[in-house]
């Protein structure tokens, strides 16, 4: 009976090509095939490795697909590595439904450690490493991003996410509505490459650079914890905070709601509170839909 294969996960540069283990090196040049989530960039780094082993294609587009025919192959004792673009095996990336359909089958699974960027950008931050929560890419859409950070504003751990360049502005925007302005915050750019940066900062100034000099390359953002020891919301803060936007045009339905979002309320009981301000008619926009 032939002994089945081996499936390495294998880590992979994030950017500087000398970052590659000696142990990745090795293991890529042994195996019987790699999974790459894109050959063609995948095949540039193993070309500067002088690595020839036989490449196909594993992404999440294909995945579905893919992962019975790789299984097939250990099966008929051949060992896999699998490799993304940059950084670890399914770490945003595609990897997790082969782990799992290996580990199901009994097929022996090794991690081949290596760089990732969420742990390269948190130990540089200078914000709290000892305990953290990554997020990876949050949902593109307004509505599910906006929720999700909703969630995490009274998270005490580090937050370290995922974002691309051109959506920065909005997730910048989101974080200073829901978190708070004068969160701490970290912008690691383009880790290990020629043009690394890191800008550290409030949200609200993060916000406003970014605003002038809008950012390129990958960027993963850290975010300081909510810290639970301040002093807790009052309904006066919030009746003054609903003024205020009422006074600038908000609807008391819209002004509820972005207040409720932003400390985690209910939107009905913020609400109420909005129908006991009186603003002065030429400031007024209200609304009269229900909450």
């Amino acid at each position: 009976m032939t002994p089945v294969g081996t499936l390495y996960l294998v880590a992979t540069p994030i950017g500087n090509r000398g970052d590659i283990t000696l142990r990745a090196v090795q293991i890529l040049k042994q195996v019987d095939r790699i999974a790459a989530e894109d050959t063609r960039h995948s095949g540039q780094l193993l070309t500067y490795l002088q690595i020839s082993t036989p490449l196909l294609s594993y992404h999440e587009h294909n995945q579905a697909q893919r992962t019975p025919q790789i299984l097939a192959f250990l099966k008929a004792g051949e060992s896999i590595a699998l490799i993304t673009d940059a950084g670890m095996p399914g770490i945003s990336d595609p990897g997790q439904m082969l782990v799992q359909a290996c580990i199901t089958t009994g097929i022996s699974v090794v991690p081949i450690p290596g760089p990732t960027a969420l742990i390269t950008a948190l130990v540089a931050s200078g914000l709290p490493t000892g305990r953290f929560v990554f997020e990876g890419f949050l949902p593109s859409q307004p509505k599910g991003r906006q929720d999700r950070l909703a969630q995490l504003r009274t998270e005490e751990r580090t937050l370290v996410f995922y974002e691309a360049p051109h959506r920065l502005e909005r997730m910048l925007a989101d974080l200073s509505q829901a978190l708070g302005v004068d969160r701490q915050v970290v912008v690691a750019r383009e880790l290990t490459k020629r043009f690394e940066a890191f800008w550290r900062g409030t949200v609200a100034e993060a916000v406003e650079h970014y605003r002038r000099h809008p950012a390129k390359g990958e960027i993963t953002l850290v975010v300081a914890g909510a810290d639970l020891q301040v002093s807790t919301i009052s309904t006066q803060d919030i009746v003054d905070e609903l003024r205020c936007l009422l006074m600038a045009g908000y609807s008391r339905s819209q002004a509820s709601r972005q207040i409720a979002r932003q400390f985690q309320r209910e939107r009905r009981e913020i609400y109420q509170l909005a129908l006991t301000i009186e603003i002065p008619a030429a400031d007024r926009n209200d609304s009269l839909e229900d909450p």
